[in-house]
């Protein structure tokens, strides 16, 4: 059981969920109840354009009956409103088809759980005020436009947002489990505008548990403006086969596309390039990936997942070789294999020895992708296909910017190609990937 603590009324709201759908014929129930506040201000050029608060309260159940599955929300949370609700949501399940593979786990798998503090909840977040989120967004407009360049500037738009999130867990068989949570986001957007017309545009974020450990506005500010300016005068390249180095903050785009494979629904409906993989290699030496849910203050922490399993390590690849999928309790039984987790909580990489300014210096020839431009990866045959834009590297240096080009391949192929890993992990994120080396890439340009 989790220890952390949440308001007492979603608690007796969770309990009393299960107890009313156990009454009403429920033979399993997992029902959940939240909590949650969001605050949005964005500030455009030089003025606020947009103030957004919201505090929505809820509940979900999940409804075995009968041999048969529902789910089913309700934001009306009176006593007699709930009673209704869960009776006609009890009625609706009994009409649908039977599901033998639909059950909660078994409860041997929520024992275990990490008593560790993930430190998710910062104590001070009501300390955070209407005039101080303002002056935020405000500065990092104000840092945007102090830049060298900053004439070539059309717009900025900044903004700071906040949440603070509580949720409780009951399930019939056993389990009850809460967290709090809160989150804290700086933002710019910068858009410049280019001799030939266009208009080039980039942005700076951060995002953490704690306000205090957030970056300066100033920071935030001027590197937007700065990764702006630098698009400036962007070409479409020839096409050539290079070195592509991937920028640490863009590189969780392509973890992303390789890890939506493990699925165990994508196992089970056959649409999995990784089917069957499992102790082989699929990418070089060099790719060693962990889902690790215990991180304090990280994004994706936890110490249950969306099901009540206990949160563990789950070696993802180790040095290339495919050790785990991501699979429920619904999908272990239809696969016959042993659940893991339901999905991803921090993706971390193996790191390496060296930044992005030490992977870069001793490369003749090749090209830094900071971001991309669409594209789409197919979980099903691997094939993958992305608009990407950056800067050309020559003899180990950030030389001109270069857009519209595009890079295309397969996944079982392409990981094997990764020859170097940076020691500079992108820490707004729950993908902690750092500065990526892929040898031999073949760009399409001009």
């Amino acid at each position: 059981m989790s220890t952390t603590k949440v308001s007492p009324e979603l608690l007796e709201v969770a309990e009393r969920c299960q107890k009313i759908a156990r009454e009403k014929g429920a033979s399993e129930v997992a029902a959940r109840a939240y909590k949650v506040r969001d605050v949005n201000v964005q500030w455009r050029d030089g003025r606020v354009e947009q103030v957004n608060e919201a505090t929505t309260r809820g509940v979900g159940l999940q409804l075995y009956v009968d041999g048969r599955f529902s789910s089913a929300t309700s934001s009306d949370l009176r006593p007699e409103a709930l009673d209704t609700f869960i009776g006609d949501a009890v009625t609706m399940t009994r009409t649908l088809a039977k599901d033998p593979f639909r059950s909660l786990p078994d409860p041997k798998l929520y024992a275990g759980q990490s008593t560790v503090d993930l430190q998710i909840e910062d104590p001070a977040y009501e300390t955070v005020t209407p005039e101080r989120r303002r002056q935020v967004a405000q500065a990092v407009e104000a840092a945007s436009r102090s830049v060298k360049g900053a004439e070539s500037i059309l717009s900025v738009t900044t903004g700071f947002s906040d949440n603070r999130a509580e949720s409780v867990r009951v399930h019939s068989n056993g389990f009850t489990g809460a967290r709090v949570d809160t989150a804290f986001w700086t933002s710019a957007q910068v858009s410049v505008k280019d001799p030939d017309g266009r208009r080039p545009e980039d942005y700076a974020y951060a995002g953490v548990r704690y306000v205090g450990e957030m970056p300066s506005a100033e920071s935030i500010g001027r590197t937007a403006a700065e990764r702006t300016l630098a698009r400036l005068g962007a070409k479409k390249p020839e096409s050539a086969v290079l070195t592509m180095v991937l920028e640490n903050r863009a590189a969780g785009r392509l973890v992303g596309a390789l890890t939506a494979a493990l699925s165990g629904q994508a196992l089970q409906q056959k649409r999995s390039f990784l089917e069957g993989k499992v102790g082989q290699a699929v990418g070089s030496s060099r790719l060693t990936l962990t889902d690790e849910p215990l991180v304090p203050r990280a994004f994706g922490s936890r110490l249950f997942d969306g099901e009540g399993l206990a949160a563990k390590t789950l070696p993802i690849f180790d040095q290339g070789v495919l050790r785990n999928y991501y699979v429920d309790t619904y999908y272990g039984k239809k696969l016959q294999v042993a659940p893991t987790t339901a999905g991803a909580s921090n993706l971390l990489v193996a790191l390496g020895d060296q930044d992005q300014s030490g992977l870069l210096k001793d490369l003749v020839d090749g090209i830094l992708v900071t971001g991309f431009l669409g594209g789409n990866s197919n979980a099903t045959t691997g094939d993958f296909s992305f608009g990407v834009q950056g800067f050309r590297i020559r003899a180990g240096q950030i030389a001109e910017p270069v857009a519209e080009l595009n890079i295309s391949g397969n996944h079982l192929d392409f990981w094997k190609r990764l020859a170097a890993v940076g020691n500079d992990p992108w820490p707004y994120s729950t993908y902690r990937t750092p500065t990526l080396v892929f040898e031999n890439v073949q760009f399409a340009g001009v």
